[in-house]
């Protein structure tokens, strides 16, 4: 947030998403990701000059919309993505103002007819003035929207978190992966002294008669990661000096009186840089800055403006994860972005799995596995990763409908146990490859790029010169995990794969032997099957290092309880509270 699920004790995650009545919700406004119209296809977009006026004491915004269209083929009608709760006051096609009978809004997708049809290669500016009261997050980042708070001082503290319903709940956008601008620039109008923090490089700030317009501009940024974050914020200012040649800004707004704290977390930014750097590769947003500012809800991967609300809590390996998290998502997410929805766990796994990742950089193998298996109960394999269909964000992320936390869980032990099956080298190249395009990467020769998980498939097949389809095949598309069944016959441990509609699995397994001093043997496992001498009575392990991801009755044995206490402790809580109002 990613959408982030914060981690309970037993090591499960929490994987809710809130309720809301029809009235509440306008499905096309909603949902985020649905399939391009032709219109949208039709057009790059190429600059979105958004300006927001932003009361808080009317928890109103007023916004005016410059977007520029450039046709690839013929198009006589824009279409883009503004809830219906903001009223349209005007829209201007190249500084013309259009009947209101050139335009219609329903159920939040916008239609303007164009004077003339565009030819291919063709620009068009449209202007579109609007205002209201933008939709209330009841629960940020899960429930997205507007997040109207107070800071402890008592100014207002407001941010945007918008994954789930998408960028057109306050502006006027392509609600779709693929529908990044090239260019935004964010003229962020607050009461003074706000500060409002935004993507990319403050281009300048203006005072007058009690407000303050802030200036920023960005490149490229994905959709939802598009954000307003308004506060009485004060600024930790530094540099990194990148191995790659380059300086990196660093900026951290924190609100007032929390210096002490943020300084603190403010230390762990070159830690961060310098691991995903000489592990995946350059930052990718290096000429614009490594922000981030805390906010009132947990957090979101906004690109170059992480939001953090973590509390500067550190955890139990001795670092934020919190802003680990948000801040991998600016190599997965913001230069590498899926295509589609469905493939969302090129997110949301890639971005989990580096936090363990990052233990054994800093640490070492032991506190590696033991995050990697703080995750494993909490994977549920009800729905498979990838669909293999076009999905909207809530279908994949919410858990009766889709993979929800697999995204995050399943979509890192994935790649732990295919970087045991490949090996670092590969392993870590296909990675930079899929993340840049390329195995060189350099500040500078790539750009930002959009994926799909079979583009991964054949990343990984090209770089070791070999077909692991099949993989990927058991893993990402269906849902049960494969199991692993070992039998004795005489001096014989005989080994099969039991998979999914009986997929190929050819999946080494390795053997250890005797007790811990044991002898290590890998069985090849050559169409799914394969045996090892094993003497009577001689104890043996399997799996021993913890390589492969396999259904595992214990972890299920422990899901179903945990499960039956959650749901005990539940009714008991509500059973109380009912007798205590009776009384």
């Amino acid at each position: 947030m990613s959408w982030l699920r914060p981690l309970i004790a037993t090591g499960l995650l929490l994987c809710t998403m809130p309720a809301q009545s029809a009235e509440e919700r306008s499905k096309l406004t909603m949902d985020s990701g649905r399939p391009l119209t032709p219109e949208q296809q039709a057009v790059e977009f190429d600059h979105a000059d958004l300006r927001f006026r932003v009361i808080p004491d009317d928890k109103r915004l007023e916004g005016d919309a410059t977007l520029t269209f450039l046709a690839r083929s013929p198009v006589s009608r824009l279409v883009v993505d503004l809830d219906q709760q903001l009223a349209i006051g005007r829209i201007e096609i190249d500084g013309d103002v259009l009947p209101a009978s050139a335009w219609r809004n329903p159920e939040g997708q916008l239609s303007i007819d164009l004077p003339r049809t565009l030819a291919a290669g063709e620009s068009v500016r449209t202007r579109i003035v609007y205002a209201g009261q933008p939709r209330e997050a009841k629960r940020a980042p899960w429930d997205g929207a507007f997040v109207w708070s107070k800071a402890p001082s008592g100014e207002p503290w407001i941010a945007t978190s918008v994954q789930g319903e998408g960028c057109d709940l306050f502006w006027p956008c392509i609600d779709h992966p693929t529908g990044e601008p090239k260019v935004v620039e964010q003229h962020i109008t607050v009461p003074a002294p706000l500060v409002a923090a935004g993507n990319g490089v403050l281009v300048g700030m203006q005072e007058s008669d009690g407000w303050r317009t802030w200036h920023w501009k960005a490149r490229s940024p994905n959709t939802y990661a598009v954000a307003l974050n308004i506060g009485p914020y004060e600024e930790l200012k530094g540099e990194y000096r990148s191995r790659f040649g380059n300086t990196i800004p660093l900026h951290f707004w924190h609100l007032k009186g929390r210096e002490a704290q943020a300084r603190g977390l403010f230390e762990e930014f070159p830690l961060a840089l310098d691991f995903f750097e000489q592990t995946i590769g350059p930052y990718p947003f290096a000429d614009e800055k490594m922000g981030v500012v805390e906010t009132p809800h947990l957090g979101m991967e906004h690109q170059t403006i992480n939001a953090y609300g973590n509390d500067y809590v550190k955890d139990e390996y001795g670092y934020d994860w919190l802003l680990h998290h948000e801040f991998a998502h600016e190599w997965f997410g913001n230069q590498l972005t899926n295509a589609d929805w469905d493939d969302m766990w090129l997110h949301e796994g890639f971005g989990t799995y580096v936090q363990p990742l990052y233990l054994q950089w800093l640490r070492g193998d032991m506190e590696y596995l033991a995050n990697l298996l703080k995750m494993r109960p909490g994977i549920a394999n009800r729905f498979p990763v990838v669909s293999g269909k076009s999905q909207v964000v809530e279908q994949a992320y919410d858990d009766k409908t889709g993979p929800g936390q697999d995204l995050y869980l399943k979509g890192a032990w994935i790649l732990h146990a295919l970087r045991g099956l490949i090996g670092d080298e590969a392993f870590f190249t296909s990675v930079r490859r899929l993340v840049y395009g390329r195995d060189d990467p350099a500040p500078g020769n790539f750009q930002p790029r959009l994926a799909i998980t079979r583009e991964y498939i054949d990343i990984v097949n090209d770089v070791t010169d070999r077909d692991y389809t099949w993989f990927f095949d058991v893993y990402v598309y269906r849902a049960a995990l494969p199991e692993l069944v070992a039998e004795r016959r005489g001096n014989v441990l005989a080994l099969r794969w039991k998979t999914p509609d009986d997929l190929p699995f050819p999946l080494p397994v390795d053997i250890r032997i005797g007790g811990l001093d044991g002898r290590v043997v890998t069985v090849p496992m050559t169409a799914g099957q394969g045996s090892v001498e094993l003497p009577p009575g001689m104890h043996y392990t399997l799996d021993p290092h913890s390589k492969l991801l396999r259904h595992l009755p214990h972890i299920e044995a422990y899901r179903v309880d945990a499960k039956a206490r959650a749901e005990a402790k539940a009714k008991a809580k509500a059973e109380a509270e009912k007798a205590s109002g009776e009384e």
